[in-house]
């Protein structure tokens, strides 16, 4: 039998004893202590949901929240205990209150906010003109265009540096050093991994700092022209210089043969040595001396 029913049994014994004969104030006060923990005891055992008690005041908008039986405070937030197994977030609701000098006044309930709020910056498309929070071309170069408006076929192709120079005839200095700097992607070689990555150009940016270097598409033309006259002259010059060199091998009149041809040796008499008891014998054309034993 648990203690509130031990204590509400006593209770209803000592009510029943005291309909047939007189209570001492002792036993009457005694009968009220068990009922005061009987009635506690059954409080704390009931459980009520924490969400039973909140109520809408009709089209005012205001709220109330009931009180739950438990209410948790962990790291500076306050949870509900179910009576689930599980916690609940207190919610914070606006209350009244007054102020000092006894105005009605509406009091709002400080909420903590631990999160950084951060401003999403929106970006306008040069073609369609509608705004934008991300884009390829304006995260790799900065190029404000957004990713339906993209065209890489044309318009927004990219071009790797060795056809960007040989084609508009830019230095490395007119991408690394000039102000602004090109942007670039690198991205593997795909004639050899092994080769070092390229570097990918936007088109029209590479097109926009060539017009700064030679001031019109007309001075352009006339680079490219001039280069290749003078490219066309150097062939020609190399070209002369290898018949020249051809007519002089063959032209007999200032032709040289280049043979070599082995010294024969020619020796003389033979010479006599008799300490050593050999022959010694010289050449004629040459100062070649050879030494010999006869047998």
């Amino acid at each position: 039998m648990s203690d509130e029913t031990k204590t509400e049994t006593v209770a209803t014994a000592a009510v029943t004893v005291a309909s047939g004969s007189q209570l001492t104030n002792a036993q009457k006060a005694r009968i009220e202590r068990n009922q005061a923990k009987a009635q506690k005891l059954r409080e704390a055992k009931l459980v009520s949901h924490p969400y039973k008690n909140i109520t809408n005041k009709g089209n005012s908008g205001e709220e109330q929240i009931g009180q739950a039986n438990a209410i948790i405070k962990v790291q500076g937030t306050k949870y509900i205990d179910s009576g689930g197994g599980f916690l609940l977030e207190q919610p914070v609701l606006p209350i009244t209150g007054k102020t000092a000098n006894g105005d009605a006044a509406e009091a709002t309930a400080a909420i903590l906010d631990d999160a950084i709020a951060i401003p999403v910056v929106y970006e306008e498309c040069l073609d369609c003109g509608d705004q934008y929070a991300d884009s390829y071309l304006f995260n790799n170069f900065g190029h404000s265009v957004c990713d339906k408006c993209r065209d890489t076929e044309e318009r927004h192709s990219l071009i790797t540096r060795t056809e960007a120079k040989a084609e508009y005839l830019l230095k490395d200095c007119d991408f690394d050093k000039r102000e602004p700097k090109l942007r670039y992607i690198s991205r593997k070689n795909p004639h050899n991994v092994r080769w070092g990555e390229m570097k990918l150009y936007l088109h029209l940016q590479v097109l926009k700092r060539a017009m700064e270097v030679w001031g019109s598409e007309e001075e352009l033309t006339r680079q490219h022209e001039l280069r290749e006259d003078k490219r066309e002259v150097g062939k020609a010059r190399k070209y002369n210089k290898q018949m020249k060199e051809l007519r002089m091998e063959v032209r007999s009149s200032l032709f040289t043969k280049k043979t070599s041809v082995v010294h024969q040796h020619e020796f003389g008499e033979d010479t006599y040595n008799e300490e050593e008891d050999n022959y010694t014998h010289s050449c004629l054309s040459c100062p070649y001396t050879e030494t010999y034993e006869k047998m």
